[in-house]
């Protein structure tokens, strides 16, 4: 299954949110949402500083990804980014695909 890094930061309505629930409550919504579209949550991470939070999840397939990225944003509680994560052996895949690339003004 494909797997994302997300790095998020709540907005005041969406600290406000994680003040009256805790971390724990929100990690099951984060559970919940996540299980909802067939993925599931590798870990979470509470911080200080740029993020608010980070989560590896595992979804099926790019689609179910967008989809939650799409929901939980729109829900303006928070801003995130979502980075797709590889493994070694496809990095190992990645070098060896035959690429025609000509840089610039070359």
């Amino acid at each position: 299954m494909p797997k994302y890094l997300v790095q998020a930061s709540y907005t005041a309505e969406g600290m406000k949110g994680l003040l009256a629930e805790g971390g724990t409550g929100r990690k099951a919504a984060v559970e919940q949402v996540v299980s909802s579209c067939g993925g599931k949550l590798e870990t979470i991470y509470f911080a200080y500083g740029d993020a608010d939070f980070y989560c590896v999840l595992d979804f099926p397939d790019h689609v179910s990804m967008a989809a939650i990225a799409m929901t939980v944003r729109a829900s303006g509680a928070l801003h995130s980014k979502t980075i797709p994560l590889l493994t070694v052996e496809e990095i190992d895949e990645a070098t060896k695909k035959s690429v025609s690339f000509r840089p610039p003004g070359a």
